[in-house]
């Protein structure tokens, strides 16, 4: 692995990521199949979200050690937004609106006062 991804500011993040695209996977890979039944997707899903927890927590363990946990969450949460908006617009083929535009900008807004706002302590 390059040295750039196992920083400990980058390592957390990029790990977060995968986890993020497996927890999407997760939850909203079933949406195109409506006739499976609904016992099998779960655990399906299940299995998918166990990959998720495998590269989560130690993101958050790695990522505790440079992060707040208000940082990771805050991280986590963007990483989700982004994750799922280029998963529902390419693989579930829907489109993404202004107000998705504009809802997830307001999140960014807070991810920024987390970061670096003016009464940051």
């Amino acid at each position: 692995m390059p040295a750039f991804f196992s920083s400990g500011h980058v390592l957390p993040i990029t790990l977060l990521v995968c986890s993020n695209v497996f927890m999407t996977v997760a939850w909203y890979g079933h949406l195109k199949f409506k006739l499976a039944p609904l016992w099998a997707v779960v655990f399906i899903s299940w299995g998918i979200a166990l990959a998720e927890y495998w590269l989560a927590v130690p993101a958050n363990r790695l990522g505790h050690a440079v992060y707040s946990a208000a940082e990771l969450k805050t991280i986590q949460e963007v990483i989700t937004l982004c994750v799922f908006a280029g998963f529902s617009v390419l693989y579930l083929k829907e489109q993404f609106t202004f107000n998705h535009a504009v809802g997830f900008a307001l999140i960014a807004a807070g991810a920024w006062f987390v970061f670096s706002g003016p009464w940051k302590g």
